[in-house]
């Protein structure tokens, strides 16, 4: 399954029921794409499960457990960072409530350099430590 953007590989994943209003939409699976990192229905042949979405081929340093979708929806969102703050904020702290740093996590995918989405990933991570208080 390949992204109909930028033709990179996707991650399927399965969207819990309490996250399902955060994500663009109400579907229960949605993919993410390994590059650009948009968000996207899944084709009719892919399949997920909460054990099978492997999050690190989009980076080894990528939330696992509780904060995987969450963090997964939030890098769907942050696009649009003005359209999606509140849903993004709310995915942030699921994410440090589970565990996980994702100011680090974004810190770490700016350095890697294996994806290319259309937003700065560096400029993201500072708006988002102003709005968090960080």
């Amino acid at each position: 399954m390949s992204c109909p953007d930028c033709d990179a590989p996707l991650v399927s994943f399965v969207v819990p029921s309490e996250l399902r209003e955060y994500a663009p939409t109400t579907m229960e699976t949605l993919a993410i794409c390994t590059r650009c990192l948009t968000l996207h229905p899944p084709t009719a042949s892919s399949t997920a499960t909460e054990e099978a979405s492997d999050f690190s081929r989009i980076s080894n340093a990528f939330p696992t457990g509780e904060a995987a979708v969450p963090m997964a929806l939030a890098l769907g969102l942050l696009e649009s960072l003005a359209l999606n703050r509140s849903e993004i904020e709310h995915l942030i702290e699921r994410v440090e409530r589970a565990g996980a740093d994702p100011l680090s996590f974004l810190g770490e995918l700016d350095r890697q350099g294996s994806v290319d989405p259309e937003w700065d990933i560096d400029r993201r991570r500072h708006q988002l430590e102003q709005f968090l208080g960080g």
